[in-house]
């Protein structure tokens, strides 16, 4: 290795001036610490700034199986950076993480946040960062720590990235992992708020095909925040058996429902007709000129979970769904592989 050349009268540099502000930093955790503090739960040890979260397990569990489960925000972020639209991508990031230990019947109760920028805009972190706090509010899990990096020359000015990381706990005897799921199950779809967190590299390619700036409307549609289904379906779980559960993320239908099936006699027979999906996708559809099987594969389309359940209990649930506020509907149900779809269907193995 060479020799460095001496510094002559250069001043010395300091850390912020190569683009790393650590009061900023600090600055950044006072604001956020309320709302952090709003999502604690009693198994949280310590508080935040420590170099790592601890927590008990939850009380009341014989078995106790932890389940984790990390994700993204994705493209999405490109749109809410270039429009400021920051408040809700914090709930996107909680629920793309919550739904997927959701269905396996855990329940969640940690959550942990990544927060990676080129130079630290404390107003810009605080909004990304109380939407997460709101997002661990609405999935009734501790919003237990996180980090946030300031990388300088990584990052484009305005740009940053977010992961999250959530950890569950379920009782071993009511993991919900299809075994139990028959021919004749019904399937009932709980409705999405729009795209959530998925196919937005389909979403900006329609956009600038369009060659328009969108509306306040089209951003709303665009950017509402991933559904979060926690807390009406652990109620649900609580009265009744559910055999399987699907979340609709990236690859749509034609990915996501094959994960829920053990047995390869299965397949899930969807009525495309049972639900009305909102506008927003049908302006996708056509503004893209994007086929209907390559919207069912890329997007949710309307329909952010499915449940799968005993046909005797179907009525029952959806009746549940409805006194927690949902808009259930039933879908479609479970057939044997091989069974042809008639108009209007769509089946998958």
């Amino acid at each position: 290795m060479s020799a460095s050349k001496p510094p002559g009268d250069q001043p010395g540099l300091t850390y912020k001036q190569a683009g790393v502000d650590i009061e900023a930093g600090a600055d950044l955790i006072r604001r956020i610490a309320p709302a952090a503090k709003a999502t604690r739960r009693p198994e949280l040890l310590g508080g935040l700034g420590g170099f790592a979260a601890m927590a008990e397990l939850p009380s009341g569990y014989e078995q106790p199986i932890l389940v984790t489960g990390t994700d993204g925000v994705g493209t999405k972020l490109k749109l809410a950076i270039d429009f400021a639209r920051h408040d809700g991508v914090g709930q996107d990031l909680v629920a793309m993480c919550a739904n997927d230990v959701l269905v396996t019947g855990a329940e969640a109760f940690l959550f942990l946040d990544y927060y990676a920028t080129g130079k630290l805009d404390v107003d810009v972190a605080e909004r990304v960062i109380k939407g997460i706090a709101k997002g661990c509010d609405l999935a009734g899990c501790a919003l237990a720590g996180g980090e946030t990096a300031e990388m300088p020359g990584f990052y484009s000015d305005g740009e940053y990235d977010l992961a999250g990381f959530c950890i569950g706990v379920v009782e071993k005897r009511k993991i919900i992992d299809g075994s139990q799921i028959q021919v004749g199950n019904k399937i009932i779809g709980l409705p999405s708020s729009g795209p959530h967190s998925n196919g937005y590299s389909l979403v900006r390619k329609v956009l600038e095909r369009q060659g328009v700036v969108p509306n306040e409307d089209l951003l709303d549609d665009l950017l509402a925040p991933t559904r979060i289904y926690v807390k009406p379906v652990r109620e649900l779980l609580s009265q009744i058996n559910v055999n399987g559960m699907v979340h609709i993320t990236g690859g749509g239908f034609y990915e996501n429902i094959p994960r829920v099936f053990t047995a390869s006699e299965h397949a899930a027979c969807i009525d495309l007709d049972s639900w009305q999906r909102p506008e927003v996708f049908a302006w996708l559809q056509q503004a893209g000129n994007i086929s209907e099987a390559e919207m069912l594969s890329t997007f949710n389309c309307g329909l952010g979970l499915l449940l799968i359940i005993n046909e005797q209990d179907s009525a029952t649930a959806v009746d549940l769904l409805r006194a927690q506020g949902e808009q259930p509907v039933v879908v479609g149900e479970i057939v044997r592989a091989g069974t042809p779809a008639q108009p209007g269907q769509l089946v998958i193995a």
